[in-house]
């Protein structure tokens, strides 16, 4: 959406909703979370829900349940909720609901690139801060200071994936299966190839095979794939897709690794894929399993309060909540006047150079994008995603 179009939407919205007063509510700071509750990617929500609600949690019973505080006062945080429905078109429409008419200070959210992208194009237009959890496409941040993320980039992630695959299966022919139209994994298959045969060569990619969004049936992409002679299979679809996948290639008598990216890192990934991701690894940026320090506190509370284990989204969720209240209580005050403290708090994370989070230290110098290790996952005893070796930037 050009910046005209969302200007004309944007004053549509104002113009149609209750007059807003631009300022802050005594004691109360809104935060935004945008997720999709439903539709594809519904499993995403969840855990983005159950992080978002931990952190609050925590923010607001500190300092003896007086909650945040922010020069001599203190603040509740509260959170107001959309929902995408999976749908991009959904979560530009909702941005400017929370924007406009709900007020809130930051957005958190969304998850999944192909609506961040749409998503902060609206937040750094309309000067409130956006931390998205989850996308790694550089078009999510790039030339919007007012957006950030939390993950690695995914132009670190195909390097490593080579790295790994050199390593761990001497491999020198790849095989690429991707969607075609969702701008993550064409994106990281394209990234992924240049990065492949930067190392091994022209061609060494032996297969490039691509499918419409949506599609079930991977059939004749795969019979190419095992025709190919590839070493092993990369692809990076979302966890929701990767099972479909996993379950034909093995039922064609494809018996070579698969290896795919952070998309894999949500929902029931496991339960879904059974035996058949048994010995898989991935690149992502963070795994429940073998954890320690303030990573395993975050774990244990996270299973004490919804009995079962925090995903990636999960962590990086609850990252973009404590940096958000990190950052909020670096500034000396809110005026009252909502756009000038978005202003403010965009400048706090802005200078962000060392926060401890459970997903690893996180900072940000000069862009939204912080720099951050990869982390190869397998699938470890007692099907938890443990962490397998870390590649770090230089």
């Amino acid at each position: 959406m050009k910046q005209r179009t969302m200007a004309g939407l944007f004053a549509f919205v104002l113009a149609a909703g209750p007059a807003v007063s631009l300022l802050a509510a005594d004691g109360v700071i809104k935060l935004g979370i945008s997720s999709s509750t439903t539709g594809a990617l519904a499993n995403v929500g969840a855990s983005t829900k159950n992080a978002a609600e931990m952190a609050k949690q925590e923010i607001n019973a500190a300092n003896a349940g007086k909650g945040l505080p922010i020069g001599d006062k203190f603040y509740t945080v509260e959170l107001v909720y959309v929902d995408n429905k999976s749908d991009r078109s959904t979560a530009t429409a909702n941005a400017f609901t929370l924007i406009s008419r709900d007020q809130v200070m930051a957005i958190v959210g969304p998850q999944s690139s192909d609506r961040a992208v749409a998503v902060g194009g609206v937040a750094n237009a309309y000067g409130t801060p956006m931390i998205t959890p989850w996308s790694t496409v550089p078009l999510t941040t790039l030339n919007r200071p007012f957006v950030f993320r939390m993950p690695a980039t995914l132009d670190n992630q195909p390097m490593a994936t080579v790295k790994f695959a050199a390593k761990e299966w001497k491999a020198t022919k790849a095989a690429v299966l991707y969607d075609a139209i969702s701008p993550y994994p064409s994106t990281m298959a394209k990234a992924f190839k240049d990065a492949f045969e930067k190392v091994n060569g022209p061609g060494s990619v032996v297969a490039f095979e691509a499918f419409p969004t949506h599609a079930t049936d991977f059939s004749k992409q795969l019979q190419a794939i095992i025709n190919s002679g590839a070493d092993f299979l990369y692809t990076p679809q979302h966890y929701n897709e990767v099972p479909l996948i996993v379950h034909q290639a093995r039922k064609m008598g494809w018996k070579k690794p698969i290896t795919g990216t952070n998309s894999w890192a949500a929902g029931d990934l496991i339960g879904q894929c059974g035996a058949e991701c048994k010995e898989l690894y991935f690149t992502g940026n963070f795994a429940p399993g073998g954890t320690d320090g303030k990573a395993r506190v975050f774990v244990d509370n996270y299973q004490k309060n919804y009995k079962q284990m925090p995903d990636e989204v999960a962590a990086l969720t609850y990252d973009a909540m404590h940096l958000l209240a990190e950052s909020l209580k670096n500034m000396s005050s809110l005026s009252g006047n909502l756009v000038e403290d978005r202003t403010k708090l965009r400048d706090r994370i802005a200078a962000t150079k060392r926060f401890e989070g459970v997903t690893g230290i996180i900072g940000f110098h000069g862009t939204g994008d912080p720099p951050k290790c990869i982390v190869l996952i397998k699938f470890g005893e007692n099907d938890v995603l443990t962490v397998h070796d870390k590649v770090c930037p230089e």
